[in-house]
């Protein structure tokens, strides 16, 4: 009998982060991060987990867009699917009546990323392998196949892609053992959420430190003076050898962040990240233009792979952050991947939330491994809370993301974590305490 996949299931699961004030920012001041839960099952048994991040309200919304896109997956073969995983790409972005929510953005397009992703995390499970090294196994002309280049040869043709990838081929074997024996860079957001005391972020900056890490950052955006003010303890707290970047969330306009940054230069802020619009592509360039030497940081709410596109046309960021979860899943972050090496431009991953760290570092591992075969200038955002959830946290070290082993995208949570954060009726919303 034909194995098929026989259901998309779905769970809103929120954990109540606005009551420590836990991830806020200038354009979130109070968020309950949030996942979208997929478990993907078939008919011989076998499963796959995914999700979309929200932070609150809304994920009910998200949560409705998996159940839209479950009959372009049930019933399809197994083994057909998993061989093709560019077609299913195709098929949950591309669907004649649902692209019209989209396409290609909003949350029918995270949606198809939650799916995918655990369409993956079940691929990888079958093959006995951490996605990271699943993708870094594929062949150059495999990878390629993954991508959708119909909006992106103006910038990187297939052959371009091949060319990259082809290059990279001789240093692999190396580069994964250095990545199993010593890990990938990490920075840590942990002491800059924009609700924390002055003291809290002292003693949190100081512990970074301490636990290793080169980098941290802060949220900014809100009130001038408590920037300049915050930023200054951050920066005596840590020292001129350790990076701080700093995160505006969307909240300024473009002179805004401009005469913003100007402020906040004469202690040595190592990027500005989301300084405006995400859609801003102009904008982000002349923002560029006018803070350097900080460098601009973008990607956590870029909607697709032609936005980051052009935003590497157009000479508008310094550091691309990709997200696991924004984009159209494993496949679309292939393809930002390849475009960033194309434009020789860093890739920082974002991450924090819900599950987050946890898939990610897959995507930045496999572009050391095999795509831009560096970490030069490169770390992972680490944030410390939530990975008790799941089966397969995240393990780092003096600073650094070990590589994970278990097969999958690790982003299978505990069946109880799933039950009491369900909402709304898990206790942890029924009867909070």
């Amino acid at each position: 009998m034909v194995e098929v996949f026989t259901a998309v299931e779905v769970a809103d699961v929120r954990f109540p982060t606005s009551r420590e004030l836990d991830g806020s920012d200038a354009m979130n001041p109070e968020p309950d991060y949030s996942a979208t839960y997929v478990t993907v099952r078939t008919s011989a048994g076998a499963e796959g987990f995914g999700l979309a991040f929200t932070v609150g309200r809304g994920n009910e919304v998200q949560t409705a867009a998996v159940e839209a896109l479950a009959p372009l997956v049930v019933g399809r073969p197994v083994a057909e699917t998993l061989a093709d995983l560019g077609g299913l790409s195709a098929r949950l972005t591309g669907d004649g009546q649902l692209r019209w929510l989209g396409p290609h953005k909003g949350v029918i397009h995270m949606a198809a990323g939650a799916v995918l992703n655990a369409v993956w995390d079940l691929y990888a499970r079958r093959e006995g392998k951490p996605v990271w090294a699943l993708l870094a196994d594929m062949t150059p002309e495999q990878l390629v196949a993954l991508v959708d280049f119909r909006y992106l040869t103006d910038a990187l043709t297939p052959d371009e892609a091949l060319a990259i990838l082809r290059a990279a081929e001789p240093g692999r074997a190396e580069r994964r053992r250095e990545l199993l024996a010593h890990g990938y860079p990490a920075y840590t957001t942990t002491p800059g959420w924009l609700g924390y005391t002055d003291e809290k972020l002292v003693r949190l900056a100081e512990e970074a430190v301490a636990e290793g890490f080169g980098q941290i950052k802060l949220k900014v955006g809100t009130d001038l003076a408590a920037d300049v003010r915050r930023l200054r303890l951050a920066r005596a707290a840590v020292g001129p050898g350790v990076r701080i970047g700093v995160d505006a969330n969307q909240a300024w306009g473009v002179s805004q962040a401009i005469d913003w940054m100007a402020e906040l230069a004469p202690y040595d802020p190592y990027w500005i990240e989301e300084p405006t619009s995400p859609d801003d592509v102009l904008g982000h360039a002349a923002i560029r233009r006018a803070v350097a030497p900080v460098r601009v940081a973008t990607g956590e709410h870029c909607q697709n792979q032609v936005v980051f596109k052009q935003l590497l046309q157009a000479a508008a960021i310094d550091i691309l952050q990709l997200d696991a979860a924004r984009v159209a899943g494993v496949n679309e972050n292939v393809a930002i991947l390849l475009l960033a090496a194309k434009f020789g431009v860093p890739v920082c991953p974002h991450a924090g939330g819900v599950g987050l760290c946890e898939m990610v570092q897959h995507l930045a591992m496999f572009d050391y491994v095999a795509v831009s075969g560096s970490t030069e200038d490169r770390v992972i955002e680490y944030v410390d809370h939530l990975h008790q959830h799941f089966t397969d946290p995240v393990r780092l070290r003096a600073g650094r993301y070990l590589a994970p082993t278990a097969p999958g995208l690790s982003a299978e949570m505990h069946p109880a974590s799933v039950a009491d954060h369900r909402y709304p009726d898990g206790p942890v919303w029924s009867n909070p305490a």
